[in-house]
């Protein structure tokens, strides 16, 4: 079997730190279009995480398009409301708003009509469906929350996000360790396996409970998925306003190493294997990521 193509990018090309940082993009780079079309001119690949924190539109997915190459794929971080993490009213539609249980400071799915859940699943489609059309719509990202233990019900909701989607393909990143602990390991992987659902695997502190071990694991034949969040165990569960704090680690070459024959063996087994750098602080995402890409080989132009 030939291998698959592996793909690189960063979680994020609007992170403040790294505008700030100066070390990343050119100066003339002011804008939202040439950040993005600079970007493009170094990764092909990238994750959009703002779409956890306020759904897509469609005028956004257009501009997104137009802003970069034919080639070049976009990951959609799924909604919090979708991944049943608390949602800040005001970042749901205006006219479903209404809706909201009056006084909530944060909003769950289970709090609002099923009519309403069902309409955030909709629109959430449609305004991703010019990029599918566009052939740069990559994979949808459920991470879900350290809450979300291994059980029927978290099964059954996997198989409804899948459902839901029917045209995009739904990738899945676990926050609780029950998921990867020894007993469940084959279970796990198993589930996803059978559905064809890509397995995502992560490198990130461990010891905590929201800790998963550094398995890589190919669980569908087109895409596996791999995240790195950094190893900084001082930040990984402290509160801050910005999620840059958590994520502000500088891997050293050895450490990036030690995954090179994981993606490998990832590339091995699926068409197309995507790298994404979630330690965005600075500059380090991306100059980690073009590390990596150096390691395996890889002409990130």
């Amino acid at each position: 079997m030939t291998a698959g193509s592996i793909l690189i990018g960063t979680s994020s090309w609007t992170d403040k730190t790294l505008i700030k940082d100066g070390h990343f993009y050119p100066p003339d780079a002011r804008t939202a279009e040439k950040r993005l079309q600079f970007y493009a001119s170094r990764f092909p690949l990238v994750e959009v995480d703002s779409t956890y924190y306020f759904p897509p539109s469609e005028s956004n997915s257009v501009l997104w398009i137009e802003r970069t190459p034919k080639n070049f794929t976009f990951n959609i971080k799924a909604y919090s409301l979708l991944t049943n993490h608390p949602t800040r009213p005001n970042s749901l539609y205006k006219d479903l708003q209404p809706s909201i249980p009056e006084g909530k400071r944060n909003v769950y799915r289970e709090q609002l009509p099923d009519e309403v859940v069902d309409e955030v699943w909709q629109r959430f489609r449609d305004a991703l469906m010019p990029l599918h059309s566009a052939g740069k719509m990559g994979a949808v990202l459920f991470q879900f929350p350290q809450w979300f233990v291994i059980s029927k019900k978290s099964k059954a909701y996997i198989e409804e996000c899948v459902e839901r989607l029917p045209d995009f393909r739904v990738a899945v990143e676990f926050r609780h360790k029950s998921w990867m602990e020894e007993r469940n390991v084959e279970e796990t992987l198993g589930f996803l396996e059978e559905r064809d659902v890509p397995y995502v695997s992560v490198d990130m502190p461990q010891g905590f409970d929201s800790s998963l071990p550094p398995i890589a694991a190919a669980t569908a034949k087109d895409l596996a998925m791999v995240r790195f969040h950094g190893r900084n165990r001082e930040t990984w569960q402290a509160k801050s306003d910005t999620a840059s704090v958590r994520f502000r680690y500088d891997y050293p070459k050895e450490e990036l190493q030690e995954w090179v024959p994981r993606i490998e063996s990832l590339a091995d087994q699926s068409r197309e294997t995507h790298v994404l750098m979630n330690n965005c602080y600075q500059d380090f995402a991306v100059r980690n990521g073009r590390e990596l890409g150096d390691l395996l080989g890889l002409d990130l132009g």
